[in-house]
């Protein structure tokens, strides 16, 4: 049986404002104290995974090791069928680091740029299904962890619309859906998101009866 999560702290491990505000929310009903891996100080370690799992496991074993305590780690991104799946594992590395206002970040909107150059030189008749996918992994310091997946297609739009979430969110319209993931309200989102899939595996088999 898989081990579980008790209350407590529980380490994300992320330096992204807004995913560590989107796993908070989702946590929150089940007494979990979020705290990210970047208020504790800790690095990032290198994802030199070729899946989403493997980043995953990587960055929660890093973040339970380095704290001594529980770490949850997400590691998601954008494939566009047309391009053959891609960005997929490097959707963050197409958004190279910027500097903005003092603090490091990723210019987003150059990525979401290149993936749109990359479509039109494919031509009008592309092929702009796509789909965001997200993997959750708990590690534990003694060496436990358990892996979630999720999943959710859409269409790739352009230009980019909305200014919430982050990421890729402003050019992602999700199935049965108008608006782009960044114009839909948060808690919508949240409902219909690959990361809330991932997570309803996560809630029953971690919070479950």
């Amino acid at each position: 049986m898989t081990r579980r999560l008790g209350g407590g702290k529980l380490v994300i491990a992320t330096h992204n404002s807004g995913k560590l505000k989107e796993i908070s929310a989702l946590l929150q009903p089940y007494g979990i104290d979020c705290i990210s891996a970047g208020a504790l100080g800790l690095p990032e370690p290198a994802e030199t995974g070729k899946t989403f799992v493997e980043n995953a496991l990587i960055k929660a074993r890093a973040a339970a090791e380095a704290a001594q305590m529980p770490a949850l780690a997400d590691d998601s991104g954008l494939s566009v069928a047309a391009l053959n799946g891609r960005p997929g594992v490097y959707s963050a590395d197409w958004a190279e680091r910027q500097w903005f206002e003092g603090d490091p970040g990723r210019d987003w909107y150059m990525a979401m740029g290149k993936v749109e150059g990359m479509l039109s030189e494919a031509g009008p008749g592309a092929d702009r299904s796509c789909w965001f996918s997200c993997v959750l992994a708990i590690a534990w310091p003694e060496g436990d962890n358990a892996v979630y997946e999720g999943r959710v297609d859409g269409t790739y739009s352009w230009p980019p619309r909305g200014n919430m979430g982050f990421g890729y969110d402003p050019v992602f319209v999700p199935e049965g859906r108008d608006a782009t993931f960044a114009e839909l309200d948060p808690e919508e989102k949240h409902r219909i998101s690959h990361r809330a899939d991932a997570f309803a595996k996560l809630v029953a088999e971690q919070f479950g009866g």
